[in-house]
């Protein structure tokens, strides 16, 4: 025996809108002329003007222009990124903290990066009538890079973590003990030397009375 359930309500029917969205003529229908155009409304605001010029497009030269225009905006990049850098070096202090440290590694880590990858850098502004004229933009770019390379050396030397200071000190040690030795050395031979003229000069005063007697 089928159970018993509540009576299927049959759906309501579909409003007159949606029946003629679904049934659209494939023409526009033109507009009454008994109804008057919204202000501001024209009819032939999207057609093209008779005095407009079709688009021509841009000539190699054009072109080449425009490359090299991006490739130098994309060259000087980096200089707008050095005084940010360097007033955050000057704020961290020269402390050794887990901050300044990272942000002196990322002062060498980005520069050794983009200076890897100049050539795929500025690949897609190379072409046969570009190739010479991009050298001074990698140039200015790699410029760049290493002038953030020398403030991040800069900020090591502050903090005290460069090899040429304890070089410099150790050479300094050392020749400073080089020199006390050889003062050293040269005031044994002048008193070397005092000591054998002296001693020369007794043994000539002395051997002509030895030798009368």
């Amino acid at each position: 025996m089928a159970p018993h359930g509540p009576p299927r309500i049959p759906p309501p029917p579909s409003p007159a809108w949606v029946i003629d969205l679904s049934n659209l003529p494939t023409s526009r229908p033109k507009p009454s002329p008994s109804i008057p155009d919204p202000p501001g409304f024209s009819h032939g605001a999207g057609s093209k003007k008779p005095g407009s010029k079709p688009h021509v497009a841009p000539t190699p030269v054009e072109t080449d222009d425009l490359f090299l225009k991006k490739a130098w905006e994309l060259a000087i990049a980096p200089a707008k990124t050095i005084p940010m850098n360097a007033i955050m070096m000057y704020m961290s202090g020269n402390t050794l903290q887990i901050f300044s440290i990272m942000m002196t590694a990322m002062l060498f880590m980005t520069p050794l990066k983009a200076l890897s990858t100049v050539g795929s850098t500025f690949a897609r502004f190379d072409n046969e009538r570009t190739h010479t004229r991009l050298w001074p933009v990698k140039l200015a770019y790699i410029g760049l890079q290493i002038a953030t390379i020398a403030l991040g050396i800069w900020k090591v030397n502050g903090m005290g973590l460069l090899p040429y200071v304890l070089l410099f000190l150790g050479w300094g040690a050392t020749s400073r003990f080089i020199l006390d030795y050889t003062l050293r050395l040269a005031g044994m031979g002048i008193r070397t030397a005092a000591a054998g003229v002296l001693g020369f000069g007794v043994s000539v005063a002395i051997l002509p009375a030895t030798q009368g007697a």
